[in-house]
């Protein structure tokens, strides 16, 4: 009697479970779906609501069509029950389709694919990891990430480094290398391009076709688990991108999978994305909801992700974004309603579960309230990647420097909206690729000063309000673009440049995280202070960056030009000793300056308006941190 209850609730609980599904509330799918460990063996199931029939076919029945999938028709839902499936079995379901034809696809919920090129899914019960990083998992919910230092090394994972014959890393292997080095550079969160399975390497894991499964050439689940585990236990957080707003189009896939309009729009220029050569998911469809927000919940809690970067938010958000033919709303606006009401579901859902999560949008346009709570008409991110900032930053930098006088505002414009969103700051992978060219290599004039430009950018970019984002390779010059298909040029420290300039990163990521004032207020208008960003005829421009406490200030001199600066008067908040802790010509780094200009007195000189400044010389084209040592009138706190 006691057996018959239970397996009528796990009955009950399961046919709520696919009815959740349906309305768009199921946020644990992939429990219900795809292919899932029972009692006698394991169960298939699949949402194709218009197919006319569908096998599931592998190695546990020779291909044959033995196994006929029973239809749920409130739901659309096929499934059966194999006891003769074994976990690494390859399947696919061969799916008779609308209109007759029949399509071998793969399981959109398989946790586990053949390595490529070969595509069928792999049956494979879901991991018991059990995880040691409760430290890391319970200090991550103390305190709000606005208030914590966060800089974070974008990775590729197949072109970081690669073994002398050209073959990939393991993720094991990458595992002994990359999170040491990432914890010796000072890095404090490594972001990874998606690691979901993706048939085209071209596509640098962009076009997905498997959501739910690590790809075959990665590694696997688990594999994946320990390395999340180690970067924690080294007190390195782990980020990965995510792609909910289109995929791959290839027809063993999702695309059309029971021969309709299934998770792409029914509407040919909204399904095709001819941009990328994709098809966008349908942001109105309650299934899609399910499948999508439990595949970013799948991420965050099957691998104690600390968060998500959001690819193309503005492909989900604009029915205009792609190219060709589209179809105005009938007020004639091009906002996507369905995209933002999907958008701010998603993360109202998932802030739900957990506050403590990074959700950041790479949003290319000026749509208002991104990163606002959806209380307020906002998206719901707590981050936005800064393209503005990246396009104009990068462009100034790539200029003559006798030109940059006449377009200082690239450099300035940033500070007239940099509280209206949490921005992070990125010079990300999409900008040292495609004929781009290397961060250093689009530093203008010889190779002296490329490295003194890329000095000035990179301490530019960690002064400047908003959290820190770089692409690998950056961090010690790298001349040649990134190529995908390559590892890095880590033969290039064997030149002494590149060498200074690794150093050099190594200790500004330190320098930053050291330091309260660059990302303890790093969002509210208190934590920042104007002293000259008007002087462009010397292209030369000063702030403060300011913490909690009176005393933690930093005072930031920048020069953009190689023309070196004398007693260059500057003025601050107290009468005092303030001391350079910061020149980005320092020889250790790379330049040419041996010695520093220690501590310096401030003079009852007015300036800035303060009736206290400091004089000194601002080195060509460099960086200069000064802070107080020893302040007057500022009680200890």
């Amino acid at each position: 009697m006691r057996d018959e209850i239970i397996a009528k609730q796990t009955s009950l609980e399961h046919e709520k479970s696919k009815y959740l599904f349906n309305i768009g509330e199921n946020y644990d799918s992939y429990l219900t779906l795809g292919c899932i460990k029972v009692e006698n063996g394991f169960r298939f199931a699949v949402w194709a609501p218009n197919a006319i029939e569908i096998f599931t076919v592998g190695d546990f029945n020779h291909w044959q069509e033995e196994a006929v999938m029973e239809k749920d028709l409130k739901t659309g839902i096929w499934e059966i029950t194999i006891p003769e499936a074994r976990e690494g079995d390859h399947y696919k379901y061969k799916v008779v389709q609308a209109d007759g034809t029949v399509n071998y696809k793969i399981d959109p919920f398989a946790l586990a694919f053949e390595v490529r090129p070969k595509d069928a899914s792999v049956v494979k019960a879901l991991p018991d990891k059990r995880w040691s990083d409760g430290g890391w998992m319970a200090n991550r919910k103390k305190r709000a990430i606005y208030e914590r230092a966060l800089n974070i090394y974008e990775v590729h994972f197949s072109s970081w480094k690669q073994h002398p014959d050209g073959s990939w890393y393991t993720m094991k292997q990458l595992q002994e290398e990359l999170i040491p080095y990432v914890k010796e550079m000072g890095y404090t969160h490594i972001e990874f391009l998606p690691l979901m399975e993706h048939p085209l390497d071209a596509s640098w894991g962009y076009q997905v076709t498997g959501f739910y499964a690590v790809s075959s050439k990665f590694g696997t689940m688990e594999d994946f688990q320990d390395f999340v585990e180690a970067a924690h236990k080294a007190n390195i957080g782990v980020i990965m991108d995510w792609v909910p707003g289109h995929f791959n189009r290839n027809n063993y896939a999702l695309a059309y999978f029971d021969g309709t309009p299934q998770f792409e729009y029914e509407e040919t220029n909204r399904a095709d994305n001819n941009r990328w050569g994709t098809l966008n998911f349908d942001m109105g469809k309650n299934q899609v909801h399910s499948f999508l927000i439990s595949n970013a919940l799948f991420w965050i809690e099957q691998f104690h992700l600390d968060g998500l970067r959001v690819d193309a938010v503005s492909n989900m958000l604009y029915l205009d974004y792609d190219l060709g033919e589209w179809t105005p709303n009938e007020d004639g606006t091009n906002h996507n309603r369905e995209g933002v009401r999907f958008i701010q579901k998603m993360n109202k859902t998932i802030f739900g579960r957990h506050p403590d999560l990074l959700m950041m949008a790479e949003e290319s346009t000026a749509w208002s309230k991104v990163t606002h709570p959806v209380h307020e008409g906002g998206l719901g991110f707590n981050y936005k990647w800064n393209m503005g900032w990246m396009n104009d930053t990068l462009k100034f930098f790539e200029m003559d420097p006798i030109d940059r006088k006449n377009s200082f505002n690239l450099i300035t414009f940033s500070f007239m909206y940099m509280f209206n969103e949490n921005f992070i700051l990125p010079i990300s992978h999409d900008e040292v690729v495609h004929g781009k060219k290397s961060l250093m290599h689009k530093m203008y004039g010889d190779r002296y000063n490329q490295f003194a430009g890329l000095r000035t950018i990179e301490t530019f970019k960690i002064m400047h309000p908003g959290k820190k984002l770089q692409f690998m390779g950056s961090e010690y010059g790298q001349f040649l673009e990134w190529k995908y298909n390559e590892g890095l040029e880590w033969k290039d420290l064997e030149d002494p440049q590149n060498n200074y300039h690794h150093e050099f990163t190594k200790r500004l990521n330190q320098f930053y995280k050291e330091e309260k004032a660059l990302w303890e207020i790093d969002h509210h208008a208190e934590g920042f202070e104007i002293l000259d960003a008007s002087n462009n005829e010397e292209t030369v421009l000063f702030f403060i960056r300011k913490g909690k406490k009176t005393r933690d200030f930093l005072i930031v001199l920048c020069n953009f030009v190689p023309v070196e600066r004398r007693s260059v008067r500057i003025g601050v908040p107290f009468k005092g000793q303030y001391e350079e802790v910061w020149n980005t010509e320092s020889k250790s780094f790379g330049g040419t300056w041996t010695k520093g200009q220690g501590v310096i007195k401030s003079e009852p000189v007015k300036k800035h308006g303060y009736g206290q400044s400091v004089s000194l010389i601002l080195p060509s084209l460099s960086v200069v941190v000064l802070k107080p040592k020893r302040i007057y009138g500022v009680p200890k706190q």
